[in-house]
Parts: structure tokens; sequence; C-alpha cells
């Protein structure tokens, strides 16, 4: 009975670390290209703010945006614009492809502002 509760135990033991993976797995996310950025533009956030009401970037140009976590724990999301920053991974290039203004919000909940912490990027032609 022992040895078969034992068998049972490295067997599952076995299948959880399976399921976990390695960072080689296929399904891990390769890294992306990074274009050479010909403009930089620094997101600075503080408690409930940041920095500016807007930013401005030009369609078809690579900007390196770089983000900044000056006071507190947040982030930075813009979906339409696969942006996505935080203290992990503090910068990215990207190249609008459509212009227009992006909502740009806090990504990590931090506190009862957390709502209002909004911003907006706008791209221009």
């Amino acid at each position: 009975m022992k040895k078969g509760m034992a068998w049972l135990a490295a067997c599952m033991l076995i299948l959880v670390l399976a399921a976990c993976g390695n960072a080689n797995d296929s399904n891990s996310q390769a890294s992306e290209p990074e274009v050479a950025a010909s403009e930089q533009l620094v997101i600075k956030a503080s408690n409930y703010e940041f920095d500016q009401p807007e930013y401005r970037i030009k369609k078809g140009v690579p900007v390196k945006i770089v983000y900044e976590n000056v006071n507190g724990n947040h982030g930075i999301l813009v979906p339409e614009l696969n942006l996505q920053l935080d203290t992990q991974k503090n910068s990215k290039v990207i190249t609008p492809d459509k212009a227009g203004e992006f909502e740009m919000s806090c990504s990590v909940f931090c506190g009862s502002g957390h709502s209002s912490m909004i911003s907006k990027i706008i791209v221009e032609e």
C-alpha cells in the first residue's frame, strides 16, 4: 500500500512538472525584433496621474517609448498601439501605422484613483 501511494505521488509530481514547461518551450514568446528608433518619448507616472494629459508622435516614425515610474506602482496600456509597459518592461519601440487618438491607462491597479489615471497618445499624420 505504501509503495502504491509513493508511486502515485511520484507520477503526479512528474505530471505537474511536465505541465509547467520551461523557457525553451515552443509556447514561450520570442523576443520582438527591435527597430531603430528615430525619436524617443518618455512617459512618467506618479500617484494617479501621468505627467502629461497627452503625448504626440508621428505616424510611420519609429519611436522608443520609455516608461518611468516616479511614485507608486503603475504601468501603461494602449491596446491599439500594442503597447504595455511597467517596471518589469519599461521601454518598447513602436511604429504607429494609423493616425488618431488612443487612450492610455494605468495597467497596474494602484489604489482609489486608478480608474481616473488616463491620458492619450495622439498619432499625427
